[in-house]
């Protein structure tokens, strides 16, 4: 362990411009390093993850301040609240590189640690790029490797408009599109909900992941807590003719806007799979996005290595494979 390194704990309510303009600067010269041609999060992105509260989840974080005042390290601790879930807790660590190889993220995960002891959590998991420092590191210190994930790009300008139109001519007899931005609407808030619950038999490998459980509360939360940190939510749905929402796509626009956009959740309830309807719903959001914002040039996606059928609709909307990561989790023993 450095003696060089002083930890600070940072306090949500009493995060600084300072305190925030450090992280984003450990965040960028850890990604620039480790994910090359991966855009970092701006600061105010930073600042909103920092300030701002998460659904079902707090956040315990803290800064590594080096002898010469220099911040070198950062470390997130999501800790998981709902039932079925507060067992877990999620880990985002950054070393700066040029201050790695001093024991400074071992630092921070001693403290980490510790914080999962001190609140009866006994699963840890973080994410880390395949073949990349945070992945060896993981391995060093006792992480066991439980999922692997496909990171995939779709670019605009290589979208096939006739697999587009393919798919558009496809009937589907019983069901229609709709779409929103932000909250869904009170008359659709309980379908979506139920809907929602589809993305509970997702492949997450060996990840002791717990169940969400969705409600029309907190579907209108998790919108509040998009728009509070300043990214705009996009949903596009199937919706069947007795009422049922029978799949959807979600679509994050980091701070409202910019050429990347973010994939969230896919689902089709599994009463209506088998009709192409995340094939569908993904497409229609494809037009949507370029129609309604266009200044986005591509949507940035992530599927489960095992999730075959998921990245198979997505290959053939053209995502492509661009990097992966692997998903490690530490079996935290009680004290």
């Amino acid at each position: 362990m450095s003696a060089d390194v002083h930890l600070t704990p940072l306090d949500r309510a009493s995060i600084t411009d300072a305190d925030s303009d450090a992280w984003h600067q450990v965040v960028a010269a850890s990604m620039a390093h480790d994910l090359p041609g991966v855009p970092p999060p701006d600061p105010g992105q930073i600042h909103a993850q920092l300030t701002q509260p998460a659904l079902g989840s707090r956040r315990l974080t803290w800064l590594a301040i080096g002898a010469d005042g220099v911040p070198v390290g950062v470390a997130a601790l999501r800790l998981f609240t709902s039932p079925g879930r507060d067992h877990l807790a999620e880990l985002e660590l950054h070393v700066d590189p040029a201050h790695r190889r001093l024991g400074t993220g071992s630092v921070l995960l001693s403290a980490v640690v510790a914080a999962c002891r001190t609140e009866s959590r006994r699963s840890l998991i973080v994410a880390a790029a395949a073949d990349s420092p945070g992945e060896a590191f993981c391995e060093r210190w006792g992480f066991r490797l439980a999922l692997a994930l496909d990171h995939l790009i779709l670019p605009f300008d290589e979208v096939d408009e006739a697999v587009l139109l393919k798919i558009d001519v496809v009937e589907r007899p019983g069901y229609r599109l709709t779409g929103w931005t932000g909250t869904v609407p009170d008359d659709l808030a309980d379908a979506f909900a139920g809907a929602k619950n589809a993305m509970n038999d997702m492949p997450v490998g060996d990840l002791d992941f717990g169940i969400v459980a969705w409600d029309a509360d907190r579907v209108r939360a998790m919108a509040k807590v998009v728009a509070d940190r300043g990214d705009t939510l996009l949903t596009t749905a199937a919706v069947h003719d007795d009422g049922t929402m029978a799949g959807y796509t979600e679509i994050v626009l980091p701070q409202g806007s910019g050429p990347r956009a973010q994939q969230y959740d896919t689902a089709v309830v599994p009463a209506h799979r088998g009709h192409g309807l995340g094939l569908w719903v993904k497409a229609a959001m494809v037009r949507r996005l370029r129609a309604e914002h266009p200044d986005v040039v591509e949507i940035e996606t992530d599927n489960a290595e095992e999730n075959v059928h998921m990245l198979a609709v997505n290959r053939a909307l053209g995502f492509r494979s661009y990097r992966r990561t692997r998903e490690f989790q530490l079996d935290v023993p009680a004290t």
